[in-house]
């Protein structure tokens, strides 16, 4: 017949073991626990990092206030939601038209790289940024801001504007959506078209407006 001491050794023993085994369920689930919101936080984290929306070979028609004012070609189009601010990237290139009420092009636009920020509705254009308006003229820079906003153009870089019987640079300009009324920040000078290659810019400019 067992002792009450022997009783109470196995009685302890088991006791002793019931705590283990239960510290061990709670540090195995702790660790489950703990693993799971590691692995939701880094998944939240993935996804703000991802593109809702990533779409190749684009040829799409946008509507602005219900009326379609512009169209957009590229070979890669990405929409980031998560970021803050949110935007569309274009890094394979964008080819942009600008539509008037009566569907003529307004302005067309092309440049290496673009990112629309949708909440400001500002474009940045990056990397031979070309643009042609509605009269013809041609403007060429490496780094150009459009917004939609203050309906306004604008760039701090160096620009060379093609008109039908001169050319143009300029340091920093800023226009109207259009392109057709602007003014430059700087002025480099004038090249008349008919002028032999090689020829000094002309001293005519006495404004820094043209429109």
């Amino acid at each position: 017949m067992m002792s009450s001491q022997s009783k109470g050794v196995i009685y302890f023993r088991n006791l002793s073991i019931t705590i283990v085994l239960g510290g061990m369920v709670m540090l195995l689930l702790f660790s489950a626990c703990s693993g799971k919101k590691q692995e939701l936080g880094a998944a939240i984290t993935e996804r703000d990092s991802m593109p809702v929306m990533d779409t190749r070979g684009v040829t799409t028609l946008i509507s602005d206030s219900g009326v379609t004012r512009y169209r957009i070609l590229t070979e890669e189009w990405k929409v980031f939601d998560r970021k803050s601010p949110s935007y569309w990237s274009f890094e394979k290139g964008v080819y942009l038209e600008k539509f008037d009420t009566l569907f003529q092009v307004e302005a067309s636009i092309k440049s290496d790289t673009a990112y629309f920020y949708d909440k400001q509705k500002l474009w940045k254009l990056i990397g031979n940024v070309h643009i042609q308006n509605l009269k013809g003229e041609k403007f060429d820079t490496e780094l150009l801001y459009w917004d939609q906003t203050k309906k306004k153009v604008y760039s701090d870089k160096r620009v060379r504007i093609e008109q039908p019987d001169q050319i143009i640079y300029a340091w920093g300009f800023e226009s109207n959506e259009q392109m057709t009324k602007y003014r430059f920040f700087k002025t480099d000078g004038i090249f008349y078209i008919d002028e032999e290659e090689g020829a000094a810019p002309s001293d005519s400019l006495k404004t820094d407006s043209i429109g």
